[in-house]
């Protein structure tokens, strides 16, 4: 299987399946002389393993992180480093009878199509917990990223029709409400939301929104590699995720020039913008405002409700789906979205280290 690795100067591949014996990832470029313990890891890991509040799948994991390689004393060595997260929770037996069928928004039918061939035990590869080796990477990332002064965090903004309010910003709450919403009151509505489609064995989409703060300006590639290009591949590439938006994102479209632009202005310490249409991009390249990022995600496709398909002899047929599901995946995804913005910017920062002769001089050559 091509495309299990993500970055160019900070690499990652993840490995493992659902129901696999573990899961992982291989991290290469990290710096040597990194300070970095399992407990820097696993505090990410806690925020999207299963079984945390009623809203999420009732699958038991534990999720605890091995670092087999890449650490002496605690201490990054500037080698490969290999992090392990073994399955110990798996119910097989729960997907055995969707080995003959196609779950409705879920890929077992294109993985039939592309390999002949798929692990329906719990999704296999396209499962949700492919996303543990992004997490456990991308707390490495933002670690790196914390050491130049860069911040990363992600929330919940809206879950089904509920929306949080900017007035009421709460930053205690997204690690203190079961939705990951950074709005008690919402966090509240969206729960009693949240009950009202569990009883109709139903489930529910939302909206992620992702704030990167500390950011100098200079940082992505203005063609292909543009910083909101690969910001949106990296959160595309999260299974449940349809949508991705940079600051006002599609609202620009109905917007005037004028309404739109963001106009500059110095007050002695440097070049700043009054407002932040543009996220925190332009052309590209990172202005020194916040990144503003959002990830539209899908409802959980696997339902109790019943639901028409097709089965692998081409029968239509009805079906209803058991197992451990989550009635909502945003919640645990928030995590998700923040480790992969991490590892966006960070390939970018490290990219941007070549990009003026000035500075390569300046590090190689200081007293020339």
């Amino acid at each position: 299987m091509a495309g299990s690795t993500f970055g160019k100067y900070f690499t990652v591949t993840t490995w493992g399946e659902s129901h696999g014996k573990a899961l992982g990832v291989v991290v290469d470029g990290c710096p040597a002389g990194l300070p970095l313990c399992e407990a820097d890891i696993q505090t990410y890991l806690d925020r999207r393993k299963p079984g945390a509040t009623r809203y999420a799948t009732p699958r038991r994991e534990a999720d605890t992180v091995q670092i087999l390689s890449g650490i002496f004393e605690e201490k990054t060595t500037g080698t490969p480093i290999s992090l392990l997260v073994p399955n110990t929770s798996q119910r097989s037996q729960d997907y055995s009878e969707i080995a003959s069928y196609y779950r409705p928004g879920h890929a077992d039918y294109t993985f039939d199509e592309k390999y002949g061939f798929r692990d329906y035990r719990g999704g296999g590869r396209s499962s949700g917990r492919e996303t543990i080796g992004r997490v456990a990477a991308g707390a490495i990332a933002a670690k790196i990223l914390k050491e130049l002064g860069i911040t990363v965090c992600a929330y919940t903004g809206s879950i089904g029709p509920v929306s949080i309010d900017r007035a009421r910003f709460d930053k205690a709450a997204i690690l203190e409400t079961p939705t990951a919403m950074p709005d008690r009151t919402a966090s509240a509505q969206a729960e009693h939301y949240l009950s009202s489609c569990m009883a109709e064995k139903d489930s529910s989409g939302g909206m992620i929104e992702c704030v990167v703060t500390g950011m100098p300006a200079g940082i992505g590639e203005p063609v292909f590699d543009k910083l909101d290009a690969r910001l949106g591949a990296a959160i595309l590439s999260v299974g449940a995720v349809k949508a991705v938006e940079i600051g006002d994102g599609t609202a620009v479209a109905a917007a005037k020039g004028s309404q739109n632009n963001d106009a500059f202005f110095s007050d002695g310490t440097g070049i700043h913008k009054k407002t932040n249409h543009a996220g925190g991009i332009l052309g590209g390249i990172s202005d020194g405002s916040p990144i503003v990022v959002r990830a539209y995600v899908k409802p959980t496709p696997s339902i109790f409700r019943e639901q028409q398909t097709v089965g692998k002899d081409g029968q239509n047929r009805l079906v209803q789906i058991k197992g451990r599901h989550d009635p909502v995946i945003v919640p645990r995804a928030v995590v998700v979205v923040e480790c992969m913005t991490a590892l966006a910017v960070l390939d970018l920062v490290m990219a941007n280290m070549t990009a003026r002769m000035d500075k390569i001089t300046a590090f190689y050559r200081p007293d020339f």
